[in-house]
Formats: structure tokens, C-alpha cells, sequence
């Protein structure tokens, strides 16, 4: 008879630095609330110079101006939905600081986001690893071919998306020189 294993840890057993799995999830719960509060105010301060900052150098003047017309669309609201967007994620706080959106509503939004996504990606994410690791202890051969059919998955996946990248600039390009 086939039983189905929990790939997560006990909520009461030490976990990390002796300290029970669901201390360590409030933790990190709180971590990320406080980076995102630390993101709306480098963002609040730099303000229009945040284009000119190493972070807005590295994700480039259309990018944050993408992101600014979200905030500005949807305000608070993009604040809770950006944690479910890779990348969104870690540029729209700092523009919600430079756009000046209301810090209360930030501070709501921000904490329904951390309470939301965070918890799924610590419990999912534990579960995969332990999952993976219990698969590896009974079955070294299946384990090595699920972690290359995901290392594979996440390249197509990268080169994918830099291939539609290069296509986007290049019609881009192609118009800009017929006009």
C-alpha cells in the first residue's frame, strides 16, 4: 500500500539554529516585511534619482518607468500583487517610495503580500527540497533525473525568454529605422 510521506518538517521539532520550523517562518515573514519597508524608504529618499542609482542604472529607465505607470495605475494594490512577479518584486517598492504612494496603505498591502506569498513559497519550498532529498535517499538514479529534467527546464525557460527579448529589440529596431 502506497502512503503518502509530509515532506515538511514538524512545526515543533528544531529545525534551524535549534529554533522550530514555524518560529522560522514567522522570521523570515518579518524579514521580508522589514525589507520592503527598508525598499519603500531608499525609495521615498533617492526619489527622482533613482534612475541614476546603481540599482536603477541596473534595471534600466524603461523598466522603472514600467513599473511607475503600474504603481501609479493601481497603487497599494500593485504593492501586493507585485510579490507574485518575479522581478516586479524587487523593483516596484522602491518606485512606490520615489512615487510617494500612501505609506499606510503601503504598509497594509506590503504585510498582506508577505503574509500570502510567503508562507507558500516556505512551506512549497521546503516540501520540494525535502521531498527531493527523501526521493534521493530511495532512489539516488530518480532523483539525479528529476534534478537534470528541472536544471533543463529552467535553461529552456532562460533561453527562451532572452531569445524573445532579442526578437522584441530587433523588430523594435527594424521599425525605428523604417520611420
Amino acid at each position: 500500500m502506497w502512503h503518502a510521506l509530509i515532506a515538511v518538517p514538524a512545526p515543533t521539532e528544531p529545525y534551524w539554529l535549534n529554533l522550530p520550523y514555524w518560529l522560522v517562518g514567522a522570521i523570515l515573514i518579518l524579514a521580508l516585511f522589514g525589507a520592503f519597508q527598508v525598499y519603500y524608504w531608499v525609495g521615498r529618499r533617492l526619489g527622482e534619482r533613482l534612475y541614476d542609482s546603481r540599482v536603477g542604472v541596473r534595471f534600466g529607465r524603461e523598466r522603472i518607468q514600467k513599473v511607475e505607470r503600474v504603481v501609479e495605475r493601481w497603487g497599494a494594490l500593485a504593492v501586493y500583487g507585485c510579490f507574485w512577479v518575479p522581478m516586479l518584486r524587487h523593483t516596484l517598492p522602491w518606485v512606490a517610495g520615489a512615487l510617494r504612494v500612501s505609506y499606510p496603505w503601503y504598509v497594509v498591502a506590503s504585510a498582506l503580500g508577505c503574509l500570502t506569498w510567503a508562507p507558500l513559497w516556505w512551506f512549497g519550498g521546503t516540501a520540494a527540497v525535502f521531498g527531493w532529498l527523501e526521493l534521493a535517499r530511495r532512489s539516488p538514479a530518480t532523483a539525479a533525473v528529476v534534478a537534470v529534467a528541472v536544471v533543463a527546464l529552467v535553461a529552456w525557460l532562460v533561453i527562451r525568454r532572452r531569445r524573445k527579448r532579442r526578437r522584441a529589440a530587433a523588430a523594435s529596431e527594424d521599425e525605428a529605422l523604417a520611420s
